[in-house]
């Protein structure tokens, strides 16, 4: 066995220890009470220190932070601190059932205490902004809703310092995005061996395969493959080309998603005026031309003038499944990379409620050759890009 198999399977039974250790902790009321988890991930995932004892700060609890609290609460992590100060509005009140009259987090922590006793619901009326990389080290997961780039650029910059992971997202109308920069981030993909052998190798520009072990299972072979995602922060994935992939076909171009380049033109468009465009002339004639610009950066057909139209009449709009489908999808991200288990979310993940198509990009400053499609497997940077179950 060479260097990297011992070390693989040395981490395995350290697991396979770690999980009697704590079947012994887990009682028969946490059973029940994570009976759908349980049955999703596994006893073995549910009874991880990391995910029973995770810190994580949310910020902002609009409708999507209020998916995304509920979820990770009923997951059982550990403690969930909610940062955010702001009044609820009557549109916070009629998207939301967590929301009474009142500050948002204040107001809403008591019903989502309810959700779950066991875990520990903190409010923080902080300014987000003012806050350096130290407020950013208890956490283990840091995760910002519906903010404009600048504020999500700050945080995630200050949660890199800290080494910390970080996730963006936001909804307007039937439109949603989740972005993730988990820095570098190590797992585990446990499956049942197949003829292909799996070397120890680059898998992708930001996927590497760093073990492999196998052991005996019910009387079939199984694979333990350690693997290591490396990420981009948002200041660089929001100008990253597309990858080569998409550029060499017209066909491939037409896959891509146009909320990717009307997402950029927002955040241009915030940075420049402080707000969300608005129906007035002015705004339009602006954001269009800003998405135009956009749309051509990343050498795409023209922009269909209806996804345009739509795009902006759902801005600043909150559709409740479209928050639950997008918050729910951040959140098993979250309970996935707490527990060290399946394939992470690299690094965007974009919803069109309207269309009803979910597709996920890996946006990175540079995209070195590569055959990237190895073992059939396919990630977004030398295939296809993978589509979200919706």
């Amino acid at each position: 066995m060479n260097g990297h198999g011992a070390l693989a399977a040395e981490d395995a039974a350290g697991e396979t220890v770690a999980a009697v250790a704590l079947a012994q902790t887990i009682s028969a009321d946490e059973i029940a009470l994570y009976d759908r988890q349980i049955r999703l991930w596994g006893v073995q995932a549910q009874e991880s220190t990391r995910i029973r004892s995770a810190n994580i700060l949310l910020v902002s609890l609009r409708a999507l932070g209020a998916e995304i609290a509920k979820n990770l609460i009923l997951n059982g992590i550990g403690s969930l601190t909610i940062v955010d100060s702001e009044p609820a509005t009557e549109d916070d009140l009629g998207a939301q059932y967590f929301l009474r009259e009142g500050d948002r987090a204040v107001a809403a922590s008591p019903r989502l205490q309810e959700l779950n006793p066991r875990v520990t619901v903190r409010v923080d009326p902080t300014d987000i902004r003012t806050r350096d990389q130290n407020f950013y080290h208890p956490y283990d997961i840091v995760i910002a809703c519906d903010h404009d780039f600048d504020t999500l650029s700050i945080i995630n910059a200050a949660c890199r310092i800290a080494q910390r992971p970080f996730y963006a997202a936001a909804i307007h109308g039937f439109y949603g995005f989740i972005f993730a920069d988990l820095i570098s981030h190590d797992y585990i993909i446990t499956r049942e061996r197949s003829n292909v052998v799996t070397t120890v190798r680059p898998e992708t520009p930001t996927r590497s395969v760093l073990a492999v072990s196998t052991k005996k299972e019910n009387g079939k072979n199984i694979e333990m493959v350690t693997k290591r995602e490396i990420y981009s922060p948002l200041l660089l994935a929001n100008t990253s080309p597309l990858p080569p992939e998409y550029l060499k076909t017209a066909r491939k171009r037409r896959t891509v998603t146009p909320l990717l380049p009307c997402l950029r033109a927002l955040w241009d468009f915030q940075r420049t005026y402080s707000r969300l465009p608005t129906h007035v002339h002015a705004d339009i004639a602006t954001f269009t031309t800003l998405a135009t610009h956009k749309n051509a950066e990343l050498q795409l057909e023209k922009l269909p003038s209806e996804f345009l139209r739509s795009f902006l009449q759902n801005l600043g709009s909150e559709i409740v499944p479209v928050a639950a489908f997008v918050g729910g999808r951040l959140a098993e991200d979250v309970i996935n990379v707490l527990g060290k288990r399946e394939q992470p979310l690299q690094n965007f993940a974009f919803f069109d409620g309207d269309g009803f198509v979910g597709q996920i990009y890996a946006l990175h400053p540079i995209f070195p050759e590569t055959d990237g499609n190895v073992n059939g497997e396919s990630d977004g940077i030398g295939g296809t890009a993978p589509v979200m179950v919706l």
